[in-house]
């Protein structure tokens, strides 16, 4: 795209030539391909002016800047005072507003929006409808499918994977939207058709400071759809009518225990599955899910109200179900041959490990023994919260070291265990070897929970980040139990 018709009447000056073409945008220097436009933003940690020489070096041509350097004469400078507000303009206009071409489902709360999405991709497919999805551990994109560093990404690489996906002749798209997503405007400009609020407890205070502020964060997304949007909240969720205030667009709900668009009761759970009768619209159908949980239950409904409200029929719904097989990472089950039920879940705030747990405790015969950690350089305040909640549940817990980024291990598995009232734990910092003791303390009819880290294929240091799959590991360590 000519650079002249990618500013045009937008509040900039260009220093320099406007009729050279634009190949592609980025905000990180290291990706700059040749020919593209490099958005030099502030970031909380490190500020892109920075990186405009590795930028340019990398082949940009022009850079989009807040303050004007006399000596780079090897690249367009475009000033703008506001970048933030500038840069979903700039990426709405060169990848033509793809998401005006989509059925775009938003998915946000503080647990549940990973395994939400990939049911709603699922629903969507199998009535062929071709859904993208973009979350936390992956972009999928047709028969393609990337890697994800951050659960939501910035706004270029957000419009350039829709612009993909209509490329690809997806007919929907389901993205999981973060509260960091939201205050940082990694959303901003997208055209959301549908939006789901799942659940809201404690988690990212490190960011946002207080409760208060991390809400408001997430109700923000919810004042942004249009009237012709359609909101999705869970009935069962106290903070769901908070949520909705100010909000817009048509509002739809789905629950439990509370009165509904949209119910499931008659549950039935066992370690093989969960089935339920649901109820819209004075129908009644029953469902089976290889999905193991109540917490489950609230993200299939979330789905299966988010398939109805596009259209597809109940009748499909039901067909679909039972085929989808998880989630990586989420109460995914270590299948091994001495008969030892061990369990791998991203479950790493308060509320989640509490309802994996439950749902394991309501299952299991003998004793839970726990294996989790705390991430370094986040909310601190959580750390003896998920002890009392694993003390609780579990007949044994071993502290480990989760993510610990940039803080000392030691150190927070020493905050983590101030939690504890008994003394029904031990810390081993090396997850490795916490692993080892928890699948060598359990005996046959006991259950491991490996809770944490879930999906992801490494554990990141304060330089590095080294190999590391729970799942993977604790498989190997079954095959050296038999």
């Amino acid at each position: 795209m000519r650079l002249k018709l990618l500013c045009k009447g937008l509040p900039v000056e260009i220093r320099g030539s406007k009729e050279m073409d634009i190949t592609g945008l980025s905000a990180d220097s290291k990706r700059v391909a040749p020919g593209n436009l490099f958005i030099a933003k502030k970031g909380r940690n490190f500020d892109g002016a920075l990186f405009i020489p590795e930028a340019v070096q990398n082949g940009a041509v022009a850079v989009l800047t807040d303050i004007y350097d006399p000596f780079l004469n090897n690249a367009v400078q475009i000033l703008c005072n506001d970048l933030q507000a500038i840069e979903p303009v700039i990426a709405a206009r060169f990848y033509h507003s793809p998401s005006d071409h989509l059925f775009l489902c938003g998915v946000t709360g503080t647990n549940g929006k990973t395994t939400t999405c990939y049911l709603i991709k699922h629903l969507f497919d199998y009535a062929g409808k071709n859904c993208g999805l973009m979350g936390t551990i992956e972009t999928l994109i047709g028969n393609h499918s990337y890697f994800s560093e951050k659960t939501t990404a910035d706004i270029v690489t957000n419009q350039k994977y829709l612009f993909e996906m209509v490329k690809e002749k997806c007919k929907t798209a389901v993205l999981e939207v973060t509260s960091h997503a939201i205050e940082q405007k990694r959303i901003e400009g997208l055209i959301f058709s549908l939006a789901v609020f799942t659940n809201f407890s404690q988690d990212h205070l490190d960011y946002h400071g207080t409760m208060d502020k991390y809400f408001e964060a997430k109700r923000k997304f919810f004042l942004s759809l249009t009237k012709k949007a359609k909101a999705i909240f869970n009935a069962d969720e106290a903070t769901s009518i908070k949520m909705m205030e100010g909000c817009q667009a048509i509002k739809l709900t789905y629950g439990i225990d509370s009165l509904a668009d949209l119910m499931a009761k008659d549950l039935s759970f066992s370690l093989q599955g969960t089935t339920f009768t649901l109820c819209y619209q004075q129908k009644e159908v029953s469902l089976s899910t290889k999905l193991v949980g109540k917490f489950n239950v609230y993200n299939i409904l979330a789905a299966i109200l988010t398939a109805l409200e596009y259209g597809i029929s109940l009748a499909q719904i039901t067909e679909a179900l039972p085929s989808f097989k998880g989630v990586p990472g989420r109460l995914q089950r270590v299948v091994n041959s001495c008969k030892k039920t061990v369990f791998v879940d991203f479950s790493h705030t308060p509320d989640a490990l509490k309802q994996v747990l439950k749902t394991l405790r309501e299952l299991q015969k003998g004793k839970i023994i726990t294996v989790f950690g705390c991430g370094g350089n986040r909310d601190a305040s959580k750390r003896p919260l998920m002890a009392r909640v694993a003390e609780e549940a579990s007949d044994f817990t071993v502290v480990t070291s989760d993510n610990p980024r940039k803080e000392d291990p030691e150190k927070i598995c020493q905050e983590v265990a101030l939690g504890f009232v008994k003394r029904d734990f031990i810390i081993e910092v090396d997850r490795y070897k916490a692993i080892e003791k928890a699948i060598a303390i359990a005996e046959k009819n006991d259950m491991v929970l490996i809770a944490g880290k879930g999906h992801e294929k490494t554990q990141i240091f304060a330089h590095r980040a080294l190999p590391f799959d729970d799942v993977e590991v604790a498989k190997a360590l079954l095959t050296k139990d038999v």
